[in-house]
């Protein structure tokens, strides 16, 4: 394969990232995939969120100043956005996407055919069509990459039918060097993804999963309104994204939380398009706003400020978890991940998998996707220690974090012989066909309406634990179907029957300890915190207010999202730096010579005006 330009080295490569989106160096990995691609190698770029993926093809694009890049990108959203990012570096760059009338799409396949577009941005349905893929095999296409390329694999938490199709871009391009990326591939994933875009001939890189300034933590879910509640009103005034399992729950979250006050707004894929476009808006553009969403939310959202994600339910898996919590602390300032989880949830998700259209094979590895996540959920160690353990990254951390909730406040683990026989007795002595809130009321010899019309009032079991909370209980049940001893009847109406291991519970065979307290309300904000690279003083706080109010005036003339004039960290090292002039200017944290000229005026004038005002 020959490569991209043989004309480029990785130093002219820092030449374009400095000059064009003016930053110093590359980040780590990042110059291993760039400089594999200038070689005209695949590559595979396992990266975590905001760590710069999209550069990592976009400069090799822009150096390949006689050929074409192509970009595969599962959203509208996504591509409008990149391609806004690119157009205000003065980067020549279009895209081609259903949200566009037929004379936009075709106006700009005209400049790509002129050769006048370095970047042409395309989803997979449009670009795995006869008409458009002969089309291009007349173009000389020097780059193609496949953005969230974890959607590609069955394995992946994304899995998308239409991203299938890409695996024959090999055969219809066998000279173009293919670079795919995603923040989400465990080693399954990625096996999957070289062997179909690649043929397994190319670069893996995987630049580690680690984000250490998100603390991390997970509880039972109880009163999950109130919870939920709880925990953002604790957080109020800062930006957050609640993820809920269905439509009508992120309905019922959004509105419950609004009644109490909270700036929240709903997003799923029910909703009208232009309500949604409405509070993606609000919420990219405003600080404080929570967004209450389905998984439809969040792909491509390149907002950095999120300060906390919260799951009022369990997700799909591992990579779906880490993916969504990835969202949060996008600018490396402290951020937060929690998790509600019960056993509705998992009876659900297993619900799910058996549902599925996936065959045996599918079937039994999502099962054991699952159990790891629920393992994650039951860790009685670090559990950053554990999601990285996951993704074979096991290196990256010790084994006490510092930042997640078992090693911030580590759980009291309690022998669980007692309780644990005699919750299984009580299954087995009902039946085996009782769910778990049933089995509560038995142990803690309730005398209601159910108990007595099976006359369970009568069973040596009722009333065995009286001495804990229904809380209590619910939590240990769960951790003894985590733990293997019971399982759930997931077809059914989450009945409980004992598993072979737990038959052999009272033998003394295997060891049951389990966590206390384990339903609580995660209200208090982090102390612990990453330190962040300047400190902001009075002054320069508000001086940072004034330039986030000068990019949204910036970001509304223009008709982009803010974080495309500037991030929030260029903004905090201007208002540490204080440029006076545009030599000075020059020298800010993410100023090329397209932002420089665009944005230097603008900018040292609300400086000037801020300090006029304040002096």
């Amino acid at each position: 394969m020959a490569p991209l330009n043989d004309q480029h080295s990785l130093d002219d490569a820092r030449h374009v990232l400095n000059n064009v989106f003016g930053f110093d160096d590359f980040r780590h990995a990042q110059a291993e995939v760039v400089e594999a691609l200038l070689q005209g190698d695949h590559a595979l770029a396992v990266m975590p969120t905001g760590a710069g993926k999209s550069m990592c093809f976009q400069i090799p694009a822009i150096l390949n100043s006689t050929g074409l890049a192509v970009v595969v990108s599962p959203l509208v959203a996504l591509m409008e956005d990149q391609v806004a990012s690119l157009a205000v570096n003065d980067v020549a760059a279009v895209t081609i996407n259903s949200s566009r009338d037929w004379e936009s799409n075709a106006a700009n396949w005209r400049r790509v055919a002129a050769g006048e577009i370095r970047l042409l941005y395309i989803s997979p349905e449009r670009l795995m069509t006869g008409r458009m893929l002969s089309a291009l095999k007349n173009l000389p296409v020097g780059l193609i990459a496949v953005d969230e390329a974890h959607c590609i694999s069955r394995w992946g938490p994304s899995f998308r039918p239409e991203y299938e199709n890409l695996s024959a871009l090999k055969e219809y391009f066998p000279a173009v060097p293919i670079a795919a990326l995603t923040a989400t591939a465990d080693q399954a994933t990625r096996n999957d993804i070289v062997d179909q875009l690649f043929n397994n001939a190319g670069h893996v890189i995987v630049s580690g999963f680690d984000r250490p300034n998100i603390c991390i933590s997970v509880t039972m879910r109880g009163s999950w309104k109130q919870q939920m509640l709880d925990f953002v009103k604790a957080r109020s005034g800062k930006s957050g994204i609640v993820y809920c399992l269905s439509r009508k729950q992120t309905e019922e979250a959004a509105l419950y939380l609004a009644d109490q006050g909270m700036a929240a707004l709903p997003y799923h894929a029910g909703m009208k398009k232009s309500d949604r476009w409405a509070h993606q808006d609000a919420f990219m553009n405003r600080t404080g706003v929570v967004i209450v969403a389905t998984i439809a939310f969040g792909m491509g959202i390149d907002k950095s400020d999120v300060r906390y994600v919260l799951h009022t339910n369990l997700p799909g898996n591992v990579e779906a978890y880490y993916q969504e919590i990835g969202r949060a602390g996008r600018d490396g300032e402290p951020a937060e991940a929690h998790l509600l989880y019960g056993l509705d949830d998992i009876r659900m998700r297993r619900m799910f998998i058996d549902q599925d259209n996936g065959g045996d094979n599918y079937k039994r590895r999502e099962h054991k996707r699952l159990d790891a996540l629920i393992a994650y959920c039951e860790s009685p160690t670090c559990r950053r220690h554990a999601l990285l353990d996951y993704f074979g990254d096991n290196v990256a951390v010790d084994e006490n974090c510092g930042n997640c909730d078992i090693c911030l406040d580590p759980p009291e683990l309690v022998d669980g012989a007692i309780i644990g026989g005699d919750i299984l007795n009580a299954v087995h002595l009902t039946g085996q066909r009782f769910g778990a809130a049933h089995l509560i009321d038995v142990l803690r010899g309730a005398a209601n309406e159910k108990i007595r019309k099976f006359a369970h009032e009568d069973l040596s079991c009722h009333g065995v634990a009286k001495e804990f909370s229904k809380d209590e209980l619910r939590s240990i049940i769960c951790q003894m179907v985590a733990a293997g001893f019971l399982q759930l009847d997931i077809e059914g109406h989450g009945g409980l029957s004992i598993s072979a291991k737990g038959q052999n519970f009272s033998s003394g065979k295997f060891e049951f300890n389990y966590r206390k307290d384990q339903v609580h309300v995660s209200v208090k904000v982090i102390k612990k915190k990453k330190k962040i690279a300047h400190e902001l003083s009075n002054q320069e706080t508000g001086l940072f207010e004034a330039l986030k109010q000068q990019r949204l005036t910036l970001a509304r003339q223009q008709g982009v999202p803010a974080y495309v004039i500037f991030p929030d960290k260029t903004l905090i090292d201007m208002a540490s730096r204080k440029p006076l002039n545009e030599d000075e200017f020059a020298m800010v944290h993410g100023v090329g010579d397209a932002k420089l000229k665009k944005f230097a005026v603008p900018f040292l004038t609300a400086i000037a005006h801020y300090f006029d005002a304040n002096n």
